[in-house]
């Protein structure tokens, strides 16, 4: 039987690393501004889509939408100990390289069934500008299989947080904008798989347009 929500632990080491770490940062250092928090609902399944241009946007997209979100992350992150407990109650699952992308969705699909927010970076990889111009499929695909709304959601000026060859974030403005949910797929139709990832990547692009 499925679930409405996360598990309570998760929830409270959320609330914990929000308030402690990513919350002060958004706003105090990178002058964050969010809009369209209204949009999320609270409780219940749901995949996120996000375009993607730093390291930090994951942290980011789940203080953003006020609940943790389950991301996919490196194998490699789950052999440190204590870090390993921490992302794992945090919501992050592991996918080893070159693993086929039946094991990502069936990850996907459980932290789903157990009421969990899924993170997707729609198109896949990090873009330079922060603009979605290639979006893939999987999203859409996930969300159909689960029976599950899609949130769109913006991030505008992560691009610039990182500069080579120096491992601290620059004080650049970020903007965060959460669009309208968008139903799920009525079926796993490759067409209509590929029609709604289209509308997820025009909502995301437009609301990048809106900048600052």
């Amino acid at each position: 039987m499925s679930r409405n929500r996360e598990p309570y632990v998760s929830l409270l080491l959320y609330q914990a690393f929000k308030w402690s770490v990513v919350s002060p940062i958004l706003h105090a250092y990178f002058k964050g501004r969010i809009y369209g928090a209204e949009n999320v609902p609270p409780t219940g399944p749901l995949v996120v889509v996000s375009n993607h241009a730093s390291n930090y946007d994951p942290p980011l997209v789940s203080n953003c939408v006020r609940r943790p979100v389950a991301y996919m992350a490196k194998e490699e992150l789950f052999k440190i100990p204590i870090f390993s407990k921490a992302i794992q109650l945090y919501g992050a699952y592991p996918v080893s390289r070159g693993s086929s992308d039946r094991t990502a969705i069936r990850a996907a699909l459980k932290y789903l069934d157990d009421g969990w927010a899924v993170g997707i970076f729609l198109q896949g990889t990090r873009t330079p500008d922060g603009r979605i111009t290639d979006p893939k499929r999987g999203a859409a695909l996930i969300a159909a299989k689960a029976k599950v709304p899609l949130l769109p959601v913006c991030l505008w000026g992560t691009q610039a947080i990182e500069q080579k060859g120096s491992i601290t974030p620059r004080p650049v403005p970020i903007t965060v904008r959460i669009g309208n949910l968008i139903d799920a797929p009525s079926s796993a139709n490759k067409e209509e798989l590929e029609a709604l990832t289209q509308k997820c990547a025009i909502a995301i692009n437009s609301l990048h347009d809106l900048g600052r």
